[in-house]
């Protein structure tokens, strides 16, 4: 992470989505975060980890949330009910990930945080030159948000992840710095 710039801890979303905002998770939010991971629903997708004892995801905050490259919460009154994160694979590539609690899907929450993230993450993180995300083949929902925002589909890899004992397909999306400056006629 190019440490001369730096996400603000929190940021708020236009008018629409004012009770949203994206900010640092804390140890204090462990009773939310435990809310939605543990979510049925969400299992289904997400191959984040399975917890069983607030204690486990007391840890997992302590050790893997906090000191990630780019990790936010999506919280909805200040309380989470999500995240979006940015993992760097290289020096000027890095993956988009997201998870929302299943009771907020459809209702353009990801949708709108996404585009507040790539609107600012090329300018924050500036070697960054390509940003992927890469979902289920079945998960249509979530190819049409990446679409929205602005990604690129790719195509699919084949058997490409290995989940609960399966191998699946995956869709492959990216979004260049180069896609976001603005064309003009």
């Amino acid at each position: 992470m190019d440490e001369s710039s730096s996400m603000p801890d929190e940021m708020e979303v236009d008018q629409e989505f004012s009770d949203i905002t994206l900010r640092l998770l804390d140890i204090s939010d462990v009773d939310d975060f435990m809310t939605w991971i543990t979510d049925d629903r969400l299992k289904h997708f997400w191959s984040g980890n399975n917890f069983q004892t607030r204690i486990d995801a007391l840890d997992y905050i302590r050790k893997v949330i906090i000191p990630h490259y780019w990790y936010r919460s999506i919280c909805l009154n200040n309380r989470p009910i999500g995240a979006v994160t940015i993992t760097e694979k290289d020096s000027s590539s890095a993956e988009l990930g997201y998870v929302i609690a299943s009771k907020y899907w459809g209702k353009g929450i990801v949708t709108h945080v996404l585009k507040l993230v790539t609107s600012t993450i090329f300018l924050e993180l500036s070697q960054l030159e390509r940003l992927e995300a890469m979902v289920e083949v079945e998960n249509k929902a979530s190819q049409r948000v990446l679409e929205k925002v602005g990604f690129q589909r790719e195509g699919v890899l084949r058997k490409y992840l290995l989940f609960k004992g399966e191998r699946r397909d995956m869709v492959m999306f990216s979004l260049l710095s180069t896609d976001l400056i603005p064309q003009y006629s």
